[in-house]
């Protein structure tokens, strides 16, 4: 069904090229992020949902239900 309404558009050949593109770029770009980033930050964010410096503030416990 699709492949009737494919061979009818103009230079469909080229969008799955264009798009293995984009994808490969965007990976590679993001890959090369990874690897440039600081080792000290990369642990400061890793360590952030273990940590208590958040003041516990009793609002937080109150049941919405009520």
């Amino acid at each position: 069904m699709f492949k009737h309404y494919f061979e009818k558009i103009h230079n469909v050949e080229v969008w799955p090229i264009i798009s293995l593109t984009i994808f490969f770029i965007f990976f590679v770009g993001l890959m090369l992020y990874v690897w440039r980033m600081k080792k000290d930050y990369v642990e400061e964010m890793s360590d952030i949902p273990l940590t208590d410096d958040a003041p516990i503030i009793a609002s937080d416990f109150k049941n919405e239900n009520h």
